[in-house]
């Protein structure tokens, strides 16, 4: 391999230190959701991983959550290296001190140079996890129930009038609110702030009681394609990932709306007390470079978290990305810790509107 003389080369003779092949039982463990999300780790940084170094990878499949991590590390019988989280778990993990702490300067540039810092986006590099993909919510539709004019925006979402039919809404308040305000005028910037006041607050169930009467609940992603594909309800709240993989492998009649998506991202983050910390670090920084990242987006449609990515991904892909340039222009990163910081009261209050 070719390394620059940077502050990175330790990283380089990291990598090029371990011998090949390796030991089964010096497999790193590497913990994910499973299914074609797996497949695409597997395929763009598992496997080029161990060619590169001769560490052999581990997987094993989890439901996410940390009620397992917990008892590993509590009990000091941590058989993890590495787990894939969502942002919520890397907070409450990182505070509850179940995750190392990731030196940043380690991280690889990008490969058209940029230093690692500015290379990720803002918020995918944090004290206890790298960023991998980024996800999103986002809004879509059913293209049959709009045979002339379709919906392009997110207040779209809300107009009942020019967009007759049911909306599909999660059980769940997350990103829901956040749309309700911006819809109602509130700028992406203020979101969060606005949400925080009472009167923020009262403000985005108003808007949400504006549709309330043609709404459709759903609990599950799968639950939500089958709502859309069927016609039950014409425009929902839901997940890219899900409906490109409605319209890509299954060719439903479906379409995403962009506008004011609502990232979030899965990171890397390696497990406080593993026995093999040093070659977990050169698993995430290669993981989290800029070619493994382009490399999955072949397998599924969820974005890379380095921009130094999006230039290396095929054109027939990107443009159904995430983080395609056109998508993510007016996009908002989700905020996982003010969610942590108020979701039981909000989630209460959504539960009795709900009942209403």
């Amino acid at each position: 391999m070719t390394c620059r003389l940077t502050a990175r080369v330790s990283y380089c003779l990291l990598l090029m230190a371990w011998p090949t092949p390796v030991l089964a039982a010096d497999a790193l463990t590497v913990v994910s959701y499973g299914g074609q999300y797996t497949v695409s780790q597997t395929k763009a940084q598992y496997e080029p991983f161990t060619a590169k170094t001769g560490i052999a990878i581990q997987s094993v499949d989890y439901n996410g959550g940390l009620a397992e991590l917990i008892a590993q590390v509590r009990s000091g019988a941590v058989n993890w290296d590495v787990v894939d989280v969502e942002q919520q778990d890397l907070e409450r993990g990182c505070a509850d001190g179940l995750f190392e702490k990731v030196d940043t300067a380690a991280l690889p540039p990008g490969k058209d140079g940029a230093p690692a810092q500015a290379d990720f986006l803002p918020g995918a590099l944090q004290p206890c996890g790298v960023g991998s993909v980024v996800w999103s919510n986002v809004i879509a539709f059913n293209q049959t129930a709009f045979p002339k004019a379709t919906p392009r925006t997110l207040e779209d979402f809300f107009d009942l009038k020019a967009y007759p039919g049911k909306r599909g809404l999660p059980k769940r308040p997350n990103a829901l609110l956040e749309w309700a305000l911006m819809a109602d005028g509130v700028p992406a910037k203020d979101v969060y702030a606005t949400l925080s006041t009472p009167d923020g607050l009262d403000r985005a169930f108003a808007k949400l009681d504006t549709i309330k009467d043609q709404a459709v609940f759903w609990e599950t992603g799968a639950q939500m394609i089958q709502l859309l594909a069927d016609g039950e309800v014409a425009i929902s709240a839901a997940y890219n990932g899900r409906v490109q993989g409605a319209i890509g492998d299954d060719h439903k009649p479906l379409a995403m709306i962009w506008d004011r998506q609502i990232w979030n991202a899965d990171y890397y983050a390696i497990v406080a007390g593993t026995k093999k910390r040093e070659s977990a670090k050169a698993f995430v920084a290669f993981a989290t470079g800029t070619e493994p990242l382009a490399a999955q987006t072949r397998y599924l449609t969820y974005g890379p978290v380095r921009r130094s990515a999006q230039a290396l991904i095929d054109s027939s892909i990107a443009t159904s990305l995430p983080t395609a340039p056109g998508n993510f222009k007016n996009a908002l990163a989700f905020d996982a810790k003010w969610w942590m910081d108020h979701g039981d009261a909000i989630n209460e209050r959504y539960a009795a509107w709900l009942s209403q």
